[in-house]
């Protein structure tokens, strides 16, 4: 089995955890190929004895059964990225905060290797958004796992965001910004200016306003077919798109059309683990904090 290893650069303070990590994964005998980047950190991190048993990988240049995110759900996401169209199942070791998207804690990376050697774990693929422009570039992976965001910049007045679906006047959005959000990405930022939460096989888009100056426009739900089609007008001539949290200026009243990208990112996770638990540990769902 053959494992293409990514990770974030981390404060000394983890040092402990992703020793422990790696030594774990060098302990199931498998390939490891780490990416070149984040072997500059964890050197940086006096931790070369383990290095050595791994090979290096640059940038997307890679193949492997498997691709291991060491990190949060930040860290996932750039990995999400890296695989794009590679169809290579992503598992996520989570160290930072929240971890929605991570198969496990690295407390518990034995079991989680040994689940993954014998084939103990499911695979599940998440459906992307895919950014189209006629009148403008877009980066040159222009998919986003979590959502896509249409934002004002800086301090400059709300925006102006004409929407259609499918062919048909769907309605102006005067706002800071407008969240487009998978199933995915509900419990990100979608989820902070009062959208729905979805459970991750769910086959939807959301439609999420930032700020709206009417409180009668609320988050929508829509199939994972539809076609939606913006037009943004600013007072500042430029707005932000963010996919997945990676931005760029666009000019406003440019043509902007958000469909389901044509392959999903598969994601690992482990037998044991399911939504609803990841919703009340996450969430803090059923705990009374004025007790502790």
């Amino acid at each position: 089995m053959r494992i293409a290893l990514f990770g974030k650069p981390f404060q000394a303070e983890k040092q402990d955890q992703i020793k422990s990590i790696l030594e774990e994964i060098a302990r199931a005998n498998v390939e490891v190929l780490l990416c070149s980047q984040y072997y500059v950190c964890l050197e940086q991190q006096g931790l070369q004895t383990i290095l050595s048993k791994f090979s290096l990988t640059e940038e997307n240049d890679f193949n492997a059964d498997f691709a291991l995110s060491i990190g949060g759900d930040g860290t996932l996401l750039n990995v999400a990225r890296r695989v794009g169209s590679k169809g290579i199942p992503i598992l996520g070791i989570n160290t930072g905060r929240l971890g929605f998207l991570s198969a496990t804690d690295y407390k518990e990376t034995r079991a989680m290797m040994s689940e993954l050697l014998a084939g103990d774990i499911v695979l599940e693929n998440h459906n992307q958004l895919c950014l189209q422009s006629p009148d403008c570039k877009l980066p040159d992976y222009p998919y986003a796992l979590n959502e896509i965001a249409v934002l004002k910049r800086d301090i400059s007045a709300m925006l102006h965001i004409h929407a259609s679906l499918n062919g048909e006047y769907l309605n102006d959005y005067q706002a800071d910004g407008l969240i487009l959000a998978t199933s995915t990405g509900s419990t990100a930022y979608a989820l902070s200016v009062g959208g729905p939460i979805m459970f991750p096989e769910n086959p939807s888009i959301i439609l999420a306003p930032v700020a709206p100056h009417s409180l009668t426009v609320r988050p929508i739900v829509l199939s994972d077919s539809s076609v939606i089609d913006l037009r943004v007008e600013s007072r500042s001539q430029h707005f932000l798109v963010a996919l997945d949290g990676r931005s760029f200026p666009l000019p406003g009243d440019v043509h902007l059309r958000i469909v389901r990208a044509d392959f999903p990112i598969r994601i690992v996770r482990r037998k044991s683990q399911s939504f609803v638990q990841t919703l009340r540990a996450k969430m803090m769902w059923g705990r009374d904090l004025r007790t502790n």
